[in-house]
């Protein structure tokens, strides 16, 4: 029924027999030996992936333990909902508890593969799967310090003296087995839960840390009584590998997360003013004094005034001098003359002087001069006809 599982299982088996058999021997028990503990390793590698990400999703879940217990505190007495709000918040962010026990879970069908290969090896003498009848006989008389790989502590005596083993030979190797196996599992649970987070510890992971703690490696002890050789050489291999990685792989994932948050603290510093500087703020444009606009109104009022085009003037006529007339008035500046140029006329009283502002107004044309000369055209002409 299960010979999916127990085909490539045995497939692998002996591959490795066939390695180790042309360098110590087909029937040599470090041939054997070595083979189990290389099958070991080559599963546990095809299964290095789904354990990073148990790692990864198993430090997602301390991580937001804190959430989940609020949660289970908020809706204790609506299962329903506090089932829909933890699927929401493993949505969220990207973790499942699934993914946690993924790896564990595929042990198992390897664990069963294996201790039905290694069982079967004497249950005929003619084939095992991918083994023959050399195969099956080379694996039934390899020798491991007077024991065989299919013999166990509990095991018949009659089984024992059919393979040619005593009992005492069969307890030297397999009790340092399941004492090594017991202390590797031990580890193991023992690194796994120094890492945890305390915040997100609950009773039911109290609970869990002493099983792994205390239960599994007892278990070892007392179920390595009936586990042939084969099998505890199978589980101290499979510990072995499982503390070498989880060591490995933590100190991975350790090193990343230390590396972002020194990147992210490193962002911040940079961000930050640095020790003794002001930190900097936007200026605002300088309003420009008064005094600053009226000088530059008056600058408008220069040029505007030199551009404006002044109207030809006709020249005034002379006066006619009358004995009893007045003395006429001073002639107006004559309209040609530019200021600032040397000429002879004197300006009029009250006209402004060549370069000057015109005072009482702020906008000046060169329409002042032309009314001057109009008005003293006006009064010669009056005088003229009287």
């Amino acid at each position: 029924m299960l010979d999916f599982i127990y085909y490539p299982v045995s497939f692998i088996l002996w591959c490795w027999h066939w390695v180790f058999g042309h360098v110590f021997g087909e029937a040599s028990g470090i041939s054997w030996v070595l083979g189990i503990m290389f099958l070991v390793f080559t599963l546990r590698a095809i299964m290095f992936k789904p354990f990073v990400k148990q790692v990864r999703s198993m430090r997602a879940m301390q991580e937001f333990g804190p959430e989940i217990k609020k949660i289970q505190k908020k809706y204790a007495n609506d299962r329903q909902r506090q089932a829909m709000e933890m699927q929401k918040l493993q949505r969220e962010h990207g973790f499942s508890p699934l993914g946690g026990c993924l790896p564990m879970l595929l042990q198992i069908p390897v664990f069963i593969g294996l201790f039905h290969v290694l069982r079967s090896f004497g249950n005929s003498m003619e084939e095992n799967y991918f083994f023959g009848a050399d195969g099956v006989r080379s694996y039934l008389d390899a020798n491991i310090f007077g024991a065989r790989l299919s013999n166990f502590i509990t095991q018949p005596d009659a089984v024992l003296a059919e393979y040619d083993a005593s009992r005492t030979s069969v307890i030297l190797v397999s009790i340092p087995l399941m004492i090594l196996a017991s202390v590797l599992t031990h580890l193991t649970a023992r690194h796994s839960v120094a890492r945890q987070n305390p915040d997100s510890a609950t009773p039911q992971t109290a609970i869990m840390n002493k099983l792994t703690l205390y239960i599994f490696p007892l278990g070892v002890l007392i179920f390595g009584l009936f586990f042939p050789i084969g099998l505890l050489l199978y589980w101290l291999a499979n510990n072995t590998w499982t503390l070498g990685q989880q060591r490995l792989v933590y100190r991975k994932i350790d090193a990343e997360e230390e590396a972002k948050k020194a990147a992210a603290l490193e962002k911040r510093t940079n961000l930050a003013p640095k020790p003794g500087q002001r930190p900097q703020t936007k200026k605002r444009p300088a309003q420009r004094p008064a005094s600053t606009d009226a000088a530059a109104g008056e600058s408008t009022t220069k040029s505007t005034a030199k551009s404006a085009p002044k109207p030809a003037a006709k020249p005034a006529a002379k006066p006619v001098a009358k004995p009893a007339a007045k003395p006429a008035a001073k002639p107006a500046a004559k309209p040609a003359a530019k200021p600032g140029t040397s000429s002879g006329a004197k300006a009029k009283p009250g006209a402004p002087k060549p370069g000057q502002k015109p005072a009482g107004t702020a906008k000046s044309t060169g329409n002042g001069t032309a009314d001057n000369a109009d008005r003293a055209r006006k009064k010669n002409t009056g005088r003229k006809n009287r």
